[in-house]
Protein backbone atom coordinates (compact mmCIF):
# COMPACT_ATOMS: atom_id res chain seq x y z
CA UNK A 1 0.00 0.00 0.00
CA UNK A 2 1.26 3.47 -0.73
CA UNK A 3 2.44 5.35 2.24
CA UNK A 4 0.33 8.29 3.23
CA UNK A 5 1.99 11.64 3.27
CA UNK A 6 2.91 12.74 6.75
CA UNK A 7 0.77 15.41 8.23
CA UNK A 8 2.52 18.78 8.04
CA UNK A 9 2.96 20.62 11.28
CA UNK A 10 0.52 23.51 11.72
CA UNK A 11 2.12 26.77 10.78
CA UNK A 12 2.11 29.60 13.27
CA UNK A 13 -0.09 32.53 12.33
CA UNK A 14 2.17 35.41 11.41
CA UNK A 15 1.98 38.33 13.77
CA UNK A 16 0.32 41.44 12.41
CA UNK A 17 2.01 44.71 13.09
CA UNK A 18 -0.60 47.13 14.26
CA UNK A 19 -0.33 50.88 14.24
CA UNK A 20 -3.07 51.09 16.84
CA UNK A 21 -2.44 49.42 20.22
CA UNK A 22 -4.13 46.06 20.69
CA UNK A 23 -6.03 47.26 23.75
CA UNK A 24 -7.57 50.05 21.73
CA UNK A 25 -8.80 47.67 19.02
CA UNK A 26 -10.26 45.23 21.53
CA UNK A 27 -11.96 47.80 23.69
CA UNK A 28 -13.02 50.12 20.89
CA UNK A 29 -11.43 53.07 22.65
CA UNK A 30 -9.95 55.94 20.71
CA UNK A 31 -6.18 55.99 21.32
CA UNK A 32 -6.14 59.75 20.76
CA UNK A 33 -8.37 60.11 23.79
CA UNK A 34 -5.63 58.86 26.11
CA UNK A 35 -3.33 61.53 27.39
CA UNK A 36 -0.22 59.40 27.06
CA UNK A 37 -0.45 59.79 23.26
CA UNK A 38 -0.91 63.54 23.35
CA UNK A 39 2.18 65.55 22.34
CA UNK A 40 2.12 68.47 24.70
CA UNK A 41 4.84 70.41 22.88
CA UNK A 42 2.99 70.13 19.57
CA UNK A 43 -0.26 71.10 21.27
CA UNK A 44 1.37 74.25 22.64
CA UNK A 45 2.61 75.17 19.18
CA UNK A 46 -0.85 74.74 17.67
CA UNK A 47 -2.48 76.72 20.49
CA UNK A 48 0.00 79.49 19.79
CA UNK A 49 -0.71 79.51 16.04
CA UNK A 50 -4.45 79.66 16.77
CA UNK A 51 -3.90 83.02 18.47
CA UNK A 52 -3.29 84.63 15.07
CA UNK A 53 -6.12 85.65 12.75
CA UNK A 54 -4.02 86.19 9.63
CA UNK A 55 -4.28 89.97 9.88
CA UNK A 56 -3.12 91.47 13.19
CA UNK A 57 0.45 90.89 14.43
CA UNK A 58 0.86 89.88 18.07
CA UNK A 59 3.58 90.45 20.64
CA UNK A 60 5.10 88.05 23.14
CA UNK A 61 3.09 89.30 26.14
CA UNK A 62 -0.24 89.15 24.31
CA UNK A 63 0.40 85.60 23.08
CA UNK A 64 1.43 84.56 26.60
CA UNK A 65 -1.81 86.04 27.96
CA UNK A 66 -3.98 84.28 25.40
CA UNK A 67 -2.34 80.87 25.74
CA UNK A 68 -1.73 81.18 29.51
CA UNK A 69 1.79 79.91 28.98
CA UNK A 70 4.96 81.42 30.51
CA UNK A 71 6.69 83.98 28.34
CA UNK A 72 9.87 81.88 28.31
CA UNK A 73 7.94 78.94 26.83
CA UNK A 74 6.14 81.15 24.32
CA UNK A 75 9.47 82.66 23.23
CA UNK A 76 10.95 79.22 22.48
CA UNK A 77 7.87 78.14 20.51
CA UNK A 78 7.86 81.41 18.55
CA UNK A 79 11.53 81.03 17.71
CA UNK A 80 10.98 77.46 16.52
CA UNK A 81 7.97 78.36 14.37
CA UNK A 82 9.81 81.31 12.87
CA UNK A 83 12.83 79.17 12.03
CA UNK A 84 10.61 76.67 10.21
CA UNK A 85 8.88 79.41 8.22
CA UNK A 86 5.47 79.41 9.89
CA UNK A 87 5.83 82.84 11.52
CA UNK A 88 7.55 86.09 10.61
CA UNK A 89 8.92 88.63 13.09
CA UNK A 90 8.51 92.34 12.44
CA UNK A 91 11.08 94.98 13.32
CA UNK A 92 9.00 95.99 16.37
CA UNK A 93 9.26 92.48 17.79
CA UNK A 94 5.71 91.38 16.98
CA UNK A 95 4.94 88.22 15.05
CA UNK A 96 2.67 87.50 12.09
CA UNK A 97 1.68 84.38 10.19
CA UNK A 98 3.91 83.53 7.26
CA UNK A 99 2.36 83.80 3.78
CA UNK A 100 2.03 80.01 3.45
CA UNK A 101 -0.41 80.00 6.39
CA UNK A 102 -2.35 83.21 5.85
CA UNK A 103 -4.64 81.96 3.08
CA UNK A 104 -5.57 78.93 5.16
CA UNK A 105 -6.50 81.24 8.02
CA UNK A 106 -8.64 83.33 5.68
CA UNK A 107 -10.49 80.24 4.46
CA UNK A 108 -11.01 79.11 8.03
CA UNK A 109 -12.30 82.57 8.98
CA UNK A 110 -14.70 82.57 6.03
CA UNK A 111 -16.03 79.12 6.96
CA UNK A 112 -16.61 80.17 10.56
CA UNK A 113 -18.33 83.36 9.46
CA UNK A 114 -20.62 81.45 7.12
CA UNK A 115 -21.80 79.22 9.96
CA UNK A 116 -22.34 82.17 12.30
CA UNK A 117 -24.16 84.24 9.68
CA UNK A 118 -26.40 81.53 8.26
CA UNK A 119 -29.32 82.07 10.68
CA UNK A 120 -29.44 85.79 9.82
CA UNK A 121 -29.19 85.06 6.10
CA UNK A 122 -32.12 82.67 6.29
CA UNK A 123 -34.12 85.09 8.43
CA UNK A 124 -33.69 87.92 5.92
CA UNK A 125 -34.50 85.65 2.98
CA UNK A 126 -37.67 84.45 4.69
CA UNK A 127 -38.75 87.97 5.68
CA UNK A 128 -38.30 89.67 2.30
CA UNK A 129 -38.40 86.67 -0.05
CA UNK A 130 -35.42 88.08 -1.92
CA UNK A 131 -31.87 86.89 -2.56
CA UNK A 132 -29.61 87.33 0.48
CA UNK A 133 -25.83 86.97 0.17
CA UNK A 134 -22.66 87.03 2.24
CA UNK A 135 -19.25 88.18 0.96
CA UNK A 136 -15.74 87.90 2.41
CA UNK A 137 -12.43 89.60 1.66
CA UNK A 138 -9.72 87.14 0.57
CA UNK A 139 -6.57 89.20 0.41
CA UNK A 140 -7.39 91.76 -2.28
CA UNK A 141 -10.49 90.10 -3.78
CA UNK A 142 -14.03 89.99 -2.46
CA UNK A 143 -15.83 86.67 -2.92
CA UNK A 144 -19.43 85.60 -2.36
CA UNK A 145 -19.28 82.79 0.21
CA UNK A 146 -22.98 82.13 0.80
CA UNK A 147 -26.30 82.95 -0.82
CA UNK A 148 -29.97 82.07 -0.36
CA UNK A 149 -32.11 82.78 -3.41
CA UNK A 150 -35.75 83.75 -3.60
CA UNK A 151 -38.39 81.60 -5.28
CA UNK A 152 -39.58 84.47 -7.50
CA UNK A 153 -39.26 83.69 -11.21
CA UNK A 154 -37.74 87.13 -11.73
CA UNK A 155 -34.88 87.43 -9.27
CA UNK A 156 -31.30 88.54 -8.79
CA UNK A 157 -28.88 85.62 -8.54
CA UNK A 158 -25.56 85.60 -6.68
CA UNK A 159 -23.30 82.62 -7.32
CA UNK A 160 -21.07 81.40 -4.48
CA UNK A 161 -17.44 81.97 -5.46
CA UNK A 162 -18.20 85.02 -7.60
CA UNK A 163 -15.67 87.85 -7.32
CA UNK A 164 -17.47 91.11 -6.63
CA UNK A 165 -16.50 94.45 -8.17
CA UNK A 166 -15.42 96.73 -5.33
CA UNK A 167 -16.66 99.89 -7.05
CA UNK A 168 -20.16 98.95 -8.22
CA UNK A 169 -21.53 96.16 -6.01
CA UNK A 170 -23.17 96.81 -2.66
CA UNK A 171 -21.09 94.31 -0.66
CA UNK A 172 -17.93 95.17 -2.57
CA UNK A 173 -18.38 98.83 -1.69
CA UNK A 174 -19.29 98.09 1.93
CA UNK A 175 -16.14 96.03 2.50
CA UNK A 176 -13.71 98.20 0.50
CA UNK A 177 -14.94 101.41 2.14
CA UNK A 178 -13.71 100.28 5.56
CA UNK A 179 -10.19 99.32 4.44
CA UNK A 180 -7.13 101.50 4.85
CA UNK A 181 -6.63 103.77 1.84
CA UNK A 182 -3.61 101.79 0.66
CA UNK A 183 -5.55 98.51 0.83
CA UNK A 184 -8.62 100.04 -0.84
CA UNK A 185 -6.45 101.34 -3.68
CA UNK A 186 -4.96 97.87 -4.14
CA UNK A 187 -8.38 96.19 -4.18
CA UNK A 188 -9.57 98.62 -6.84
CA UNK A 189 -6.35 98.23 -8.81
CA UNK A 190 -6.53 94.42 -8.80
CA UNK A 191 -10.15 94.27 -9.98
CA UNK A 192 -10.06 97.36 -12.18
CA UNK A 193 -12.51 100.23 -12.37
CA UNK A 194 -14.55 99.27 -15.40
CA UNK A 195 -18.00 100.34 -16.51
CA UNK A 196 -20.61 97.58 -16.16
CA UNK A 197 -23.67 99.65 -17.04
CA UNK A 198 -24.33 103.27 -17.95
CA UNK A 199 -24.85 103.95 -14.23
CA UNK A 200 -21.53 102.51 -13.08
CA UNK A 201 -19.33 105.05 -11.32
CA UNK A 202 -15.78 105.03 -12.71
CA UNK A 203 -14.39 108.30 -11.40
CA UNK A 204 -11.92 107.46 -8.61
CA UNK A 205 -12.60 110.60 -6.57
CA UNK A 206 -16.35 110.00 -6.73
CA UNK A 207 -15.85 106.38 -5.66
CA UNK A 208 -13.88 107.38 -2.56
CA UNK A 209 -16.43 110.07 -1.77
CA UNK A 210 -19.07 107.34 -1.75
CA UNK A 211 -16.81 105.19 0.44
CA UNK A 212 -16.71 108.02 2.96
CA UNK A 213 -20.51 108.08 3.06
CA UNK A 214 -20.59 104.29 3.51
CA UNK A 215 -18.23 104.58 6.49
CA UNK A 216 -20.68 107.03 8.01
CA UNK A 217 -23.82 104.94 7.42
CA UNK A 218 -22.45 101.41 7.22
CA UNK A 219 -24.54 100.72 4.08
CA UNK A 220 -23.58 100.37 0.43
CA UNK A 221 -25.98 100.56 -2.52
CA UNK A 222 -25.96 99.15 -6.02
CA UNK A 223 -28.71 100.76 -8.07
CA UNK A 224 -28.30 99.26 -11.55
CA UNK A 225 -24.54 99.83 -11.35
CA UNK A 226 -23.52 96.20 -11.87
CA UNK A 227 -26.64 94.94 -13.68
CA UNK A 228 -29.53 96.81 -15.28
CA UNK A 229 -32.85 96.35 -13.51
CA UNK A 230 -31.23 95.21 -10.28
CA UNK A 231 -30.92 96.80 -6.85
CA UNK A 232 -28.81 95.61 -3.92
CA UNK A 233 -28.41 96.93 -0.37
CA UNK A 234 -25.38 95.74 1.58
CA UNK A 235 -24.12 96.37 5.11
CA UNK A 236 -20.59 95.91 6.38
CA UNK A 237 -20.15 93.44 9.26
CA UNK A 238 -18.13 95.46 11.77
CA UNK A 239 -16.94 93.66 14.91
CA UNK A 240 -15.54 96.16 17.40
CA UNK A 241 -11.77 96.66 17.15
CA UNK A 242 -11.51 94.22 14.23
CA UNK A 243 -10.86 94.78 10.57
CA UNK A 244 -13.94 94.69 8.36
CA UNK A 245 -13.75 91.50 6.33
CA UNK A 246 -17.34 90.79 5.32
CA UNK A 247 -20.69 92.21 4.31
CA UNK A 248 -24.30 91.08 3.99
CA UNK A 249 -26.78 92.09 1.29
CA UNK A 250 -30.33 91.79 -0.02
CA UNK A 251 -30.77 91.87 -3.81
CA UNK A 252 -34.03 92.50 -5.64
CA UNK A 253 -35.26 93.56 -9.09
CA UNK A 254 -36.23 97.21 -9.24
CA UNK A 255 -39.79 96.25 -10.17
CA UNK A 256 -40.31 95.05 -6.57
CA UNK A 257 -38.52 97.95 -4.88
CA UNK A 258 -40.35 100.89 -3.35
CA UNK A 259 -39.01 103.67 -1.10
CA UNK A 260 -40.73 102.12 1.91
CA UNK A 261 -39.40 98.63 1.13
CA UNK A 262 -35.91 100.01 0.56
CA UNK A 263 -35.92 101.59 4.02
CA UNK A 264 -37.16 98.34 5.58
CA UNK A 265 -34.41 96.35 3.88
CA UNK A 266 -31.76 98.90 4.87
CA UNK A 267 -32.74 98.72 8.55
CA UNK A 268 -32.99 94.93 8.49
CA UNK A 269 -29.60 94.47 6.81
CA UNK A 270 -27.95 96.78 9.34
CA UNK A 271 -29.60 94.90 12.19
CA UNK A 272 -28.47 91.52 10.85
CA UNK A 273 -24.92 92.76 10.23
CA UNK A 274 -24.77 94.00 13.83
CA UNK A 275 -26.08 90.67 15.12
CA UNK A 276 -23.44 88.76 13.15
CA UNK A 277 -20.71 91.09 14.45
CA UNK A 278 -21.85 90.34 18.01
CA UNK A 279 -21.66 86.61 17.28
CA UNK A 280 -18.13 87.03 15.95
CA UNK A 281 -17.03 88.84 19.10
CA UNK A 282 -18.68 86.24 21.34
CA UNK A 283 -16.99 83.41 19.45
CA UNK A 284 -13.64 85.20 19.62
CA UNK A 285 -13.99 85.71 23.38
CA UNK A 286 -14.83 82.04 23.84
CA UNK A 287 -11.90 80.99 21.71
CA UNK A 288 -9.52 83.30 23.57
CA UNK A 289 -10.34 81.48 26.79
CA UNK A 290 -10.37 78.12 25.04
CA UNK A 291 -6.86 76.71 25.59
CA UNK A 292 -7.19 76.71 29.38
CA UNK A 293 -10.67 75.20 29.31
CA UNK A 294 -9.82 72.48 26.79
CA UNK A 295 -8.72 69.21 28.41
CA UNK A 296 -6.64 68.39 25.35
CA UNK A 297 -4.69 71.61 25.81
CA UNK A 298 -3.54 70.59 29.29
CA UNK A 299 -3.56 66.80 29.48
CA UNK A 300 -1.88 66.83 32.87
CA UNK A 301 -4.96 68.41 34.41
CA UNK A 302 -7.05 65.28 33.91
CA UNK A 303 -7.99 62.48 31.55
CA UNK A 304 -9.79 63.17 28.33
CA UNK A 305 -13.13 61.48 27.84
CA UNK A 306 -12.96 61.25 24.05
CA UNK A 307 -12.39 63.02 20.79
CA UNK A 308 -14.38 66.21 20.36
CA UNK A 309 -17.01 65.92 17.68
CA UNK A 310 -17.22 68.49 14.92
CA UNK A 311 -20.42 70.54 15.04
CA UNK A 312 -22.79 69.80 12.21
CA UNK A 313 -22.96 72.51 9.55
CA UNK A 314 -26.31 74.12 9.16
CA UNK A 315 -28.07 73.47 5.89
Amino acid sequence: MPKSAPHSAPQATPKIRRRIPKWAIESGKDPLANEQYYLRSLGRSLDLLNCFDGRMPLGLKEISRRTRLPESTVFRVLLTLERHGYLEQHVDGTYQLAPKLIFGWLVDGANRLRELARPEIERLAYRFNETVSLAYLYGDRIHVIDSVETFHEIRIMNRVGRVLPPHCSAMGKAITAFQERRDADQILEIYGISRRTEKTMVDRNAIFAEFEEIRRTGVGYDREESILGGCCIGAAIRPKDQRVMAALSVSTPLIRMTPQREEEIREAVLESASAIASCILAAAALEASGPASSPMAHPASGPVSGRASRPARKA
